[in-house]
């Protein structure tokens, strides 16, 4: 298999959530990564979202690189269909390595794993930790909630509007996902179709 063009990491839900355009907006993800030559990079999990972005990445082509804490393996709840699978230790482990094989990192709905990733990476990047890409996928109005309470916390002044231009949103995929892969560098606007 050839090296990915990209890797995004993707923070989802281990539940499908209660409305079908969840699971059709993982799948149409892990779609879009596998058709353009990318790698998935995500917490190693088979079910709810995270298994379904798994599964649409690999049907489309894609490399899958799981890392999973070994207490969530004892659960059974491991994608051993993964192109990789990494068990570590810890889950400081599980993120650091997370973001070590991600070129950038895109939310989808979850749960408070999925928005205590987030709020972690955005935070490395505000400190200088990283310079890549945090997207947002805001699907149905998921976090249309989210984004009021941030608003209110700039409001507040606990917050500045540079730290919310840190972070991109959209609630089309389409859109998101290539602003992401082209923000990394790794492929000019013109050529990004072509991968």
């Amino acid at each position: 298999m050839t090296a990915p063009h990209f890797s995004l990491c993707v923070y989802c839900g281990s539940r499908p959530g209660a409305r079908p355009e969840f699971t059709d907006a993982a799948r149409t993800v892990g779609h879009w990564i596998g058709s353009h030559g990318g790698q998935l990079v995500y917490g190693g999990g088979r079910n709810g979202l995270m298994g379904t972005v798994a599964q649409a990445t690999l049907d489309a082509g894609g490399r899958v690189v799981g890392i999973i804490p070994k207490a969530l393996v004892e659960k059974e709840w491991a994608n051993h269909s993964c192109t990789e699978l990494h068990v570590v230790d810890t889950m400081h482990e599980r993120k650091r390595l997370m973001a070590e094989k991600a070129d950038a990192f895109v939310a989808l709905p979850g749960g408070i794993g999925t928005f205590e990733e987030f709020f972690e990476v955005w935070t490395w990047r505000q400190l200088g930790y990283h310079d890549k890409p945090v997207g947002l996928l805001n699907l149905a109005g998921y976090y249309d909630g989210l984004m009021q309470f941030l608003r209110t916390s700039v409001e507040a002044q606990f917050m500045g509007a540079w730290q919310m231009d840190l972070i991109r949103v959209d609630s089309d995929a389409h859109r998101l996902l290539p602003e992401l892969v082209q923000a990394a560098g790794l492929s000019p606007a013109a050529q990004l179709d072509a991968i």
